[in-house]
């Protein structure tokens, strides 16, 4: 019957087609060692070429498997499952004693546990119009996993980890065996390290060798001036914390801002009314207008209407590139009672 080949593995390997089970292994290492991605980080060819080495390696050096390619190629193949490598990490794990005297010890730093970054903390918090515009410091409690500090996030008694001697450090393992229509390969987590990589009777008691612990995290968080009602704040290495040595999360502080009985914002500048007695409206003079920082004058031109817009400069929220001003709208107060002189003299004017 003949070969049809989508793939011809041996001239992927550069091996005869009576190739022994040592040229196979020599011309695997020799080509694995070459686009190892450690030896050619982001290169996609590269990887690509590490990856199809390696099935060309698992197809040949299986008899099984190596028959069938040679009598019905791809298809074959794909009717005994074989599907090839999906990840680098499964090629580590399905040839990790080939990999160990050709890389040695940083074969398994690469093929150990990662270190995994925290997860995000989402809290929220209500703020005073005044708190927000001018800023404030709060105390918080947050839930939520922290570093363990009897092992100091290592996971390991005394904060010196000894590698899993069932897994080699990787925090899995590989099983391998035969299924209906052909091979399979399974990577699971190491049953007697839990995944952590690190020998399980040195593990950390008080965090069970996970290098973290679940508490209450009470923090002091700083609300700059002028952050806005339902703005996310993010505060790095306040979120939860990492495993592995790896980095926290982030805090993500989502603001609310409650409403002020005599204030509105607009941008920078904030926004009020002022009430200015009719004498005061039509002669000038000064009102007292409450602002964000207090009390100030307002000087009211003569002749000032009702509506008007008065503004005080850089009283308005300050941060550390702008200030807005405060805008005051004027709203002419006139006394019910009136004496005759009075109607008079205003009938005069008017």
């Amino acid at each position: 019957m003949s070969t049809q080949l989508g793939k011809d593995y041996y001239k992927i390997l550069g091996v005869k087609k009576d190739a022994s089970e040592e040229d196979l292994r020599k011309a695997y290492r020799k080509l694995a060692l070459k686009y190892h991605p450690d030896k050619n980080p982001n290169n996609p060819e590269a990887e690509r070429k590490f990856k199809e080495a390696a099935e060309a390696f698992e197809v040949l050096s299986n008899k099984e498997k190596r028959e069938t390619y040679d009598a019905r190629g791809d298809e074959g193949l794909r009717d005994m499952g074989f599907e090839g490598f999906q990840t680098n990490e499964d090629i580590f794990s399905h040839f990790g004693d080939i990999f160990g005297d050709v890389f040695g010890q940083r074969f398994y730093r690469r093929q150990a546990v990662q270190p995994q970054r925290g997860a995000d903390t989402r809290y929220s918090l209500n703020v005073s119009f005044l708190e927000a515009a001018l800023g404030t410091s709060r105390d918080i409690s947050v839930e939520g996993h922290v570093t363990c500090m009897d092992c100091q996030g290592t996971g390991a008694v005394g904060g010196k980890p000894q590698v899993c001697s069932k897994c080699a450090g990787t925090g899995h393992q590989s099983r391998r065996g035969r299924g209906q229509g052909g091979f399979f390969s399974v990577s699971s987590e190491c049953d007697a390290c839990g995944g952590s990589g690190q020998s399980p009777e040195k593990g950390c008691r008080i965090c069970g060798g996970k290098g973290r612990v679940y508490r209450e995290k009470r923090l002091t968080v700083k609300i700059p001036p002028g952050v806005a009602d339902s703005q996310v704040l993010r505060l790095p290495g306040q979120g939860e914390a990492g495993t592995h040595g790896g980095q926290a999360g982030d805090l993500l502080l989502e603001v609310h801002v409650d409403s002020h009985p005599e204030f509105t914002r607009d941008g920078l500048n904030i926004r009020s009314l002022v009430k200015v007695p009719v004498k005061t409206a039509l002669l000038g003079g000064d009102v007292e207008v409450t602002t964000l920082r207090g009390t100030l004058a307002l000087r009211v031109p003569k002749g000032t209407s009702s509506d008007s817009w008065l503004r005080l400069r850089g009283q308005g929220i300050e941060t550390r590139s702008d200030k807005g001003d405060h805008l005051v709208r004027v709203v002419i107060t006139v006394p019910k009672d009136l004496s005759p002189e009075a109607l008079e003299a205003v009938g005069k004017v008017l």
